[in-house]
């Protein structure tokens, strides 16, 4: 029998009760599905920052590196931690060091939500560069403090990082439905983003059974709104995918349902699945936070660890549960009543 060892971060706010909520149907299907998953906590969090003033060891990284996976809550609280400390202290480091480098966000609207649009037909896979671009961190202040205060922040584009998510855009779209939309805004960035359409047009003539589309971020933003059923795959920067991403998680239905999934394609490191909704301070230790982002993460998670016949019980489970109502208004269900709504669609 197959077994997973997973290490799980819980992270902050509502992060412990999604991923708590997740485990649990994760726990089910692999036990009757014929494969064990273990899991390992580890309490890294603003909580952990407040205590160690880290928000994870310094040998953080080591330590999950033995894993198969990583799926995590959130990470984030704002009013004690600032942003920029708990994304650069944990999230960051561990898409980098474990060369993370596409993040996949699926964009469709489960049998029974309503979308705040009127096209209720529509299958977006958005493929966000994940580990260099406007998030490269390079750059700095000087002057500090004074009126002559200068700040720096450089985006960093290579060949290699640029090519290999285009590819992996490329791949995706030839098991999807064939085309690929390419996003920039190389008008006005006329180095680092015409660099990425012209390392689009090379791959291009790779994938020639591929459609190929560029378009700049505004437009992209548009079409997301007006005709998001004309798009496949959606390839962007890390920037930029991570503005059109929460764009698209509105799309269907708000952020309670966008799953994302941080990947090595490569395998030589573990991947880390997390819902994207944040730790939502406001509602934290409610129990009325939803968890189908996060449990629709950990199918992302077992059919990247090749039980896909699992992931898709997962996903049939969330519809059934789903068309039932059960999670589709926010705040009306408790955190529990949909877990178990999911259960029992899984029997």
């Amino acid at each position: 029998m197959k077994c997973y060892s997973i290490a799980l971060i819980p992270g902050d706010g509502i992060g412990r009760d999604v991923t708590d909520a997740a485990w649990h149907v994760l726990s089910t299907v692999a036990m009757h599905s014929g494969f064990t998953l273990t899991g390992t906590p580890f309490p890294w969090s603003c909580a952990f920052y407040k205590e160690t003033g880290a928000m994870m060891p310094a040998d953080g990284i080591e330590a999950l590196r033995p894993f198969d996976a990583i799926l995590l809550g959130s990470v984030g609280w704002p009013a004690q931690v600032p942003d920029s400390i708990s994304l650069h202290g944990l999230l960051l480091p561990i898409r980098k060091a474990f060369v993370q480098y596409a993040n996949i966000r699926p964009h469709r609207l489960l049998p029974g939500v309503e979308g705040p649009l009127r096209a209720s037909d529509f299958d977006i896979l958005c493929v966000r560069e994940n580990t260099e671009g406007e998030y490269s961190g390079a750059g700095g202040r000087v002057h500090q403090g004074t009126p002559g205060e200068v700040a720096v922040e450089t985006s960093i584009f290579t060949r290699a990082g640029v090519e290999r998510i285009q590819r992996f855009g490329f791949e995706q779209a030839r098991q999807r439905r064939g085309k690929l939309a390419s996003v920039t805004k190389s008008n006005a960035q006329k180095y680092s983003m015409v660099f990425w359409d012209e390392v689009t047009r090379e791959l291009a003539a790779e994938y020639r059974d591929v459609e190929v589309t560029s378009y700049h971020i505004d437009a992209m933003a548009a079409r997301m709104v007006m005709a998001p059923e004309s798009l496949d795959v959606v390839v962007a920067s890390n920037l930029f995918g991570d503005i059109l991403t929460d764009l698209g998680a509105a799309i269907q239905g708000g952020l309670g349902f966008a799953a994302s999934a941080n990947i090595n394609p490569d395998r030589g490191a573990p991947s880390m699945f997390e819902p994207v909704h944040g730790s939502a301070p406001d509602i934290a230790h409610l129990g009325i936070a939803n968890p189908i982002a996060a449990i629709w993460s950990g199918a992302m998670m077992l059919e990247h660890l090749g039980e896909k016949e699992a992931a898709g019980m997962i996903i049939a489970a969330l519809e059934r549960a789903t068309i039932r109502g059960i999670g589709t208004v926010p705040g009306k269900d408790r955190t529990e009543t949909i877990t178990a709504a999911v259960l029992a669609a899984l029997d």
